[in-house]
């Protein structure tokens, strides 16, 4: 009889063994999704990172920041020439972290994605506040 209870307990214990396995399984293939989702979030903001990462384009995202400013507005308050910031302006666009639009002979620029523009909100706040 011992042996018969014995062998009831192995298999309930194997297939509960084999439960959890599966189980893990599952969620290992669900973390792994979700390690795929975050992964390209990573590229995503190390791509817009690496775009940004020129001292006279961080100065164009900080004068920008939520606004939307001509190429005038912009030289002036970066202090450059305007040939050097519309070099700069068509890497930050062609690199999708700024959107530009055309208003007769002005062209305006605006930052192109929520999650860059708070990226840009706290380097401001960081970097590019009157205080440092």
């Amino acid at each position: 009889m011992s042996l018969r209870i014995d062998a009831v307990y192995y298999m309930v214990f194997c297939d509960e063994i084999q439960s959890q396995v599966l189980t893990d399984k599952i969620v290992a293939q669900a973390l792994n999704i979700d390690s795929i989702a975050i992964d390209n979030d990573i590229e995503r903001a190390a791509f817009a990172l690496k775009a940004m990462s020129h001292p006279i384009r961080l100065k164009i995202l900080c004068a920008i920041g939520e606004h939307e400013l001509s190429v005038q507005d912009i030289v002036e308050q970066v202090g450059t020439t305007q040939s050097n910031v519309s070099q700069h302006l068509a890497k930050l666009r062609e690199k999708d972290i700024l959107m530009s639009r055309r208003d007769a002979n002005r062209i305006y620029y605006r930052v192109n994605d929520e999650r860059t523009l708070r990226l840009i909100e706290m380097m401001r706040e960081v970097f590019c506040s009157a205080k440092n």
